[in-house]
C-alpha cells in the first residue's frame, strides 16, 4: 500500500460539531495506525457562512483533542492548514480539461427555468432529474445566450463519464465500514460543478483537493455517500486515482434523534467549557462506533491508535451517552497529577475570593472535594461553602435540621466546648470524636445526628467534603460565628 494520507475538512459555518471530532478522531488513528499523515484543510468556499472566528475554533478544538495535523503550508513556523478559498486559481485549469474532453458543458439556465423543471418533475410525482437542455448548445446559441447577459454555470456530464468507465449505469465502491455500496448513476442526473459566479461546488472542489493533496483514503459521515458516486466520476473522467472511502454511521442523541444542544453539549469547545477533560473526551468519542479488542475502555490516544482498525468501526449509528462520558470524565479527574488538577480547577472558582484561603488551605480543600466530581465544573457549587467568612447559606432541607431540637442541643454545647479547642485538623478529629461520644453516652443521640446538626450550620448543607478538614480550613472564627448564628435564627 502506497503512503495512507488522510484528512479532516471541516466548513467554518460553526463551532467544530463532535461528530466532526469524532471523524476527525477515526482520520486520525487510521494514520497513526498505518504510519500515515493526518490533514487539516478547511473548507471555506461558501463566504457567507465562513467566519474566522469558526477556523480559530476548529483550530483550538482539535489542538486541545491533540489531533495535531501533519502538513500544510508553513504559518509562523507551524502546519497551517490547507484552505479552500486560497486555492481558487487551481480549479478554472481541471473544469477547462472536463469541457475539453466533453465531460462537462455549459449551462445557461436560469432559476426559474430550473425551478419550473422542478415544479412539473414534482407535479408529475418523480424524483427531478435536469434536463440536460443545455447539453448541445451550438456555439451560436451559447453566443446567443451570452448576449442576453447570462452567464454559464458549467455542469458534470454524469451519463457520459459512467459510460467511459464503467459497463453499465450501476457505480458500486467497496466502502471501508459499510461494505459494497451501489447506485443507478441514471438517477444523479447532470449536477453543477462551478456555479455561474466562477465559485467551485463542494462536489468538485473536494475531488481537485484530495487528488492533489494525494489523499489516499477518504473517511468521512455516512450523510456524504451520495456525494460519492459524484466524486467518484469526476476523479476518473480526470484521470486521478480514486481514494478509498469509508462512511462512519451518525451519532445520535440518547432518544436517537439528532444530536443537538437541547440534548446539551455539541462543539467540542462547549464540552471543554463546561469542565470534560479533553483525554476524556477523546476516549470517549474513540467508543462511538468502535471497541477495543481487549475490551478495556479506559485508554489512551496513543494506545488507541495501535489498536485501531477501520474495519471494525461499526456501521450502525451510535448513541451519544452523557451519562457514561461524565463516567468516563470522572475516572479522568481522579487520574490528574493533583497539582495539574489545582491549576485547572481555578477556572471555575473565579466567582470566589481565592485570597481568602492560604495556598496550603486551597490544597486540602481540593484534596476533600474532588473526588465526586464528574465535570471540573462540579467544584463551583461544591465549594461554596468554604467562602463567605462566618456567613453561611443554608438549604432548605439544613435548615429544617437546624430547626429540631436535637441539633439546638448539639450546637449549644458544640459552641461553649469548641471556644477552648486547638483549631488543628488533628485535634479537631480527636475532639470531635469526644464531642460525639459524649452526646451519645448522655443523651442517646447516634453520632451521625451530632454532625448533621454542626455541618448543617457550618456548610449550610446535610452532606459535603470531610467535616474535620472543612472546620480546620474555615478556622475557628468563622466556624463558631456560622454556629452560633444557626442557634439564633433556629425556629425550634
Amino acid at each position: 500500500m502506497s503512503e495512507v494520507r488522510v484528512r479532516i475538512a471541516p466548513s467554518p459555518s460553526g463551532n467544530l460539531h463532535i461528530g466532526t471530532a469524532r471523524t476527525a478522531l477515526f482520520n486520525y488513528l487510521f494514520a497513526k495506525k498505518n504510519n500515515g499523515k493526518f490533514i487539516l484543510r478547511i473548507e471555506d468556499t461558501d463566504a457567507e457562512r465562513t467566519s474566522q472566528a469558526y477556523v480559530d475554533n476548529i483550530f483550538d478544538s482539535l489542538k486541545a483533542l491533540g489531533l495535531n495535523w501533519d502538513e500544510g503550508p508553513d504559518v509562523g513556523g507551524e502546519y497551517g492548514p490547507y484552505t479552500q478559498s486560497q486555492r481558487f486559481d487551481i480549479y478554472p485549469k481541471y473544469i477547462q480539461k472536463l469541457l475539453d474532453e466533453g465531460f462537462a458543458y455549459e449551462c445557461f439556465c436560469t432559476p426559474e427555468e430550473l425551478e419550473a423543471e422542478k415544479e412539473e418533475a414534482t407535479k408529475n410525482k418523480k424524483a427531478y432529474v435536469y434536463s440536460k437542455k443545455c447539453e448541445n448548445l451550438t456555439e451560436e446559441e451559447k453566443a446567443k445566450l451570452r448576449a442576453e447577459g447570462r452567464k454559464p454555470a458549467i455542469r458534470f456530464n454524469v451519463a457520459k463519464a459512467q459510460k467511459a468507465f464503467h459497463d453499465s449505469s450501476i457505480l458500486e465502491f467497496d466502502d471501508l465500514v459499510k461494505g459494497k455500496l451501489h447506485m443507478d448513476t441514471d438517477l444523479i442526473g447532470d449536477f453543477v460543478i462551478m456555479k455561474s459566479n466562477g465559485a467551485p461546488t463542494y462536489n468538485y472542489a473536494v475531488v481537485i483537493d484530495d487528488a492533489l493533496m494525494k489523499i489516499s483514503h477518504v473517511i468521512r459521515g455516512e450523510d456524504h455517500i451520495s456525494n460519492t458516486y459524484k466524486q467518484i466520476l469526476i476523479f476518473e473522467a480526470l484521470g486521478f486515482e480514486v481514494p478509498r472511502f469509508g462512511h462512519l454511521g451518525m451519532i445520535l442523541a440518547p432518544d436517537r434523534s439528532k444530536l443537538s444542544k437541547r440534548h446539551g453539549a455539541t462543539a467540542v469547545s462547549d464540552f471543554v467549557e463546561q469542565g470534560y477533560l479533553t483525554e476524556a473526551l477523546v476516549n470517549f468519542v474513540a467508543l462511538l462506533g468502535w471497541a477495543p479488542s481487549d475490551g478495556e475502555e479506559i485508554k489512551s490516544i496513543e494506545k488507541i491508535a495501535e489498536d485501531f482498525r477501520i474495519n471494525e468501526v461499526s456501521s450502525s449509528n451510535s448513541i451519544f451517552e452523557y451519562d457514561k462520558l461524565r463516567w468516563m470524565n470522572s475516572h479522568y479527574i481522579k487520574m490528574l497529577p493533583k497539582e495539574e488538577l489545582r491549576e485547572k480547577l481555578k477556572k471555575y472558582l473565579i466567582k470566589y475570593n481565592l485570597s481568602e484561603l492560604t495556598e496550603e488551605q486551597y490544597n486540602r480543600m481540593v484534596d476533600i472535594t474532588y473526588e465526586p466530581l464528574t465535570l471540573l465544573s462540579d467544584i463551583t457549587d461544591a465549594v461554596s461553602y468554604f467562602f463567605g467568612g462566618g456567613n453561611v447559606e443554608i438549604d432548605e432541607k439544613a435548615q429544617a435540621e437546624l430547626d429540631t431540637e436535637l441539633s439546638q442541643d448539639v450546637l449549644k454545647s458544640f459552641v461553649e466546648q469548641a471556644e477552648d479547642w486547638e483549631w488543628s485538623e488533628e485535634n479537631l478529629h480527636e475532639k470531635l470524636a469526644d464531642f460525639r461520644a459524649k452526646f451519645k453516652e448522655e443523651k442517646g443521640y447516634k453520632p451521625k445526628f451530632t454532625m448533621w446538626a454542626i455541618r448543617a450550620a457550618v456548610t449550610g448543607r446535610l452532606c459535603g467534603a470531610d467535616m474535620v478538614v472543612t472546620l480546620a480550613i474555615l478556622g475557628k472564627e468563622n466556624s463558631l460565628k456560622r454556629a452560633r448564628a444557626a442557634i439564633k435564627t433556629a425556629v425550634v
